[in-house]
């Protein structure tokens, strides 16, 4: 029995689907400036990487720190554009959502910062 739910693959509706991601993301780029000032921190940290000769094992918490920082910054934006829709007059329960999803962005930041401290610091010590 099929589903009349279920539509067959296409791979010309998977390339419309990167082309929506990627058009969300450049306008979040766009729009956002702390997104912005993460990707300016995104390339310091890749840049300081290749300096002090980081192993695969740390890119691969480096990589995933990035990305779940910038993850979540987007859902963060998502979740600014979504309450201002449904709520465009000041409302406290929607401040509570702002605030919340803000919330989830400091903390991926401060865990990628503690990552980032705990791989760079030792390289840098060698050099003092």
């Amino acid at each position: 029995m099929k589903d009349k739910g279920l539509t067959r693959f296409s791979i010309k509706k998977r390339i419309k689907s990167f082309a929506y991601a990627i058009s969300g993301i450049v306008q979040v780029i766009k729009t956002e400036h702390n997104f912005r000032i993460h990707i300016l921190i995104m390339v310091l940290v890749i840049l300081f990487g290749f300096l002090l000769n980081v192993s695969i094992a740390e890119w691969v918490y480096i990589v995933f720190c990035i990305g779940i920082v910038l993850a979540a910054e987007i859902f963060n934006s998502a979740m600014e554009v979504l309450t201002d829709l449904v709520s465009p007059r000041y409302n406290t329960k929607a401040k509570l959502v702002k605030d919340m999803a803000a919330g989830a962005v400091l903390v991926s930041a401060i865990a990628a910062v503690i990552v980032g401290l705990i791989i760079f610091v030792p390289k840098l010590l060698k050099y003092l």
